[in-house]
C-alpha cells in the first residue's frame, strides 16, 4: 500500500521555486506545508512507526531481565501449611531464637525475606486431620511462616510449582543458609526421603544435596533410634551427631537395658542434661546417680560459652564450651581461680 501511495505521490508536480508566493525549503513554514503532502504524510507515518518499533524492542529487552523470575505474593498464612517433608521439630519454634525472629517480623510489619511455597499438589489429600488441606505447602521458611501466623500478619511468599525432590533439596539447602537443623531433625528429614524412595541410596541423597555421606549416615542412625531412647532426652534437639555410633551400638548390644535406663531417665525431675542422659544410656553412668542441675551461664557478650552447675551431692562444676579456653590460657585460668578462692 505504501508503495502505491508513493507512486501516486510522485505524479504530483513540484512547482518551480522561482514562482512568487511559493514556499521553498528555506522559506519559514515550508516543513509544515510539506508534511501535508502525500510524501510528507507517509514520511511522518514511517517515522512514528519506527519509533514505536524501537520502543517495543526496548520493552522486550527489559522484560528479558525478569524472565524466569518468581513474583512475590502476599498470602494469608492460614491457607499455607507444611508439606509432608516438613523438618522442623515443635521445640525449634519455641526457643529464644524464634522469639527474636518473631519480634523482628513484628517490628518490620511482616517477613522482609519471603518464604517459598508451592500450590498443593493435585494428588495430595483434600483434608488434613479432618480439616480442609491448605492451598499452599511450604518449600522453606517454616519459622517465618509460623511467626506471621501467630502475629496475624500476611506472609510474603514466592510461589512456584515444584516436585517433591526439588522441594526437599531447596528446603535442605535453605536451612543450611539460615538456622541449621539439629542432628535429630536432619536425620528425620533424610529418613523420610530414603523411606519414600526419593533417593535410591544414602550416597545418592548426599550427592544431590552436596553434603558428606558420613554425616548423612550419622543423621540417619539418630533418626532410627527407638522412640524411648529419643524421649529420654529433655528435647531431641539436644542429641548430638557424635553420639550416633555409641547409641546405636548400645541399642544393638543391649536393647532391653537401654530401654529400661531410658524409662528411668524420663521420670527424673528435673530432667538431666543431655550429656548425662547419653552417659546413662550407653552405660557410662548410673541412672540413679545424682542429677546435674544447671544453675548459671557463663557468657561472652551475648553468647553462652560455659556453665556453672551443681549436682545432687553439692559439688560445683564449671564447664566451658570446646575452644573457649585455649591450652595456653588454661594455666592462667587455674591461677585466677586460686586467687579467687584465696580472697
Amino acid at each position: 500500500m505504501s508503495k502505491r501511495l508513493l507512486e501516486k505521490a510522485g505524479l504530483i508536480g513540484q512547482p518551480a521555486t522561482t514562482q512568487p508566493g511559493v514556499l521553498n525549503r528555506s522559506t519559514p513554514g515550508a516543513e509544515a506545508a510539506r508534511a501535508k503532502t502525500a510524501p510528507g504524510t507517509m514520511l511522518g507515518f514511517m517515522s512514528a512507526q519506527s519509533a514505536a518499533v524501537a520502543e517495543a524492542e526496548q520493552l522486550k529487552e527489559r522484560l528479558r531481565d525478569f524472565e524466569g523470575a518468581t513474583p512475590v505474593r502476599s498470602l494469608d498464612p492460614r491457607i499455607v501449611g507444611p508439606s509432608a517433608w516438613a523438618n522442623r521439630h515443635a521445640a525449634s519454634l519455641q526457643d529464644a531464637e524464634f522469639d527474636a525472629l518473631k519480634a523482628e517480623i513484628s517490628q518490620a510489619g511482616g517477613n522482609v525475606q519471603p518464604i517459598k511455597v508451592r500450590p498443593r499438589p493435585a494428588d495430595a489429600p483434600a483434608q488434613v486431620d479432618g480439616m480442609p488441606a491448605p492451598e499452599f505447602e511450604i518449600v522453606y521458611g517454616h519459622r517465618r511462616h509460623r511467626a506471621c501466623l501467630e502475629l496475624e500478619l500476611p506472609v510474603r511468599a514466592l510461589v512456584e510449582a515444584v516436585d517433591d525432590q526439588r522441594l526437599f533439596e531447596q528446603m535442605e539447602r535453605e536451612n543450611r543458609q539460615r538456622k541449621n537443623l539439629s542432628a535429630w531433625e536432619q536425620g528425620c528429614m533424610y529418613r523420610r526421603a530414603i523411606d519414600a524412595g526419593l533417593y535410591a541410596s544414602q550416597r545418592k541423597l548426599a550427592e544431590a544435596l552436596g553434603v558428606d555421606v558420613a554425616m548423612v549416615s550419622k543423621s540417619l542412625a539418630l533418626a532410627r533410634l527407638p522412640s524411648a531412647v529419643v524421649e529420654a532426652f529433655a528435647s531431641p534437639l539436644d542429641i548430638q551427631y557424635r553420639w550416633a555410633q555409641p547409641l546405636s551400638e548400645a541399642v544393638q548390644k543391649d536393647p532391653d537395658g537401654v530401654i529400661a535406663r531410658a524409662g528411668e531417665l524420663v521420670t527424673r525431675a528435673p530432667r538431666p542434661q543431655a550429656t548425662v542422659v547419653f552417659d546413662v544410656l550407653v552405660g557410662r553412668a548410673s541412672a540413679t546417680a545424682p542429677a546435674v542441675r544447671e544453675t548459671l551461664h557463663v557468657r561472652r557478650g551475648k553468647a553462652r560459652v560455659g556453665l556453672v552447675e551443681t549436682d545432687g551431692s553439692g559439688r560445683l562444676l564449671v564447664r566451658f564450651d570446646r575452644g573457649v579456653i585455649s591450652e595456653a590460657r588454661r594455666e592462667a585460668l587455674v591461677k585466677l581461680l586460686e586467687e579467687f578462692l584465696a580472697g
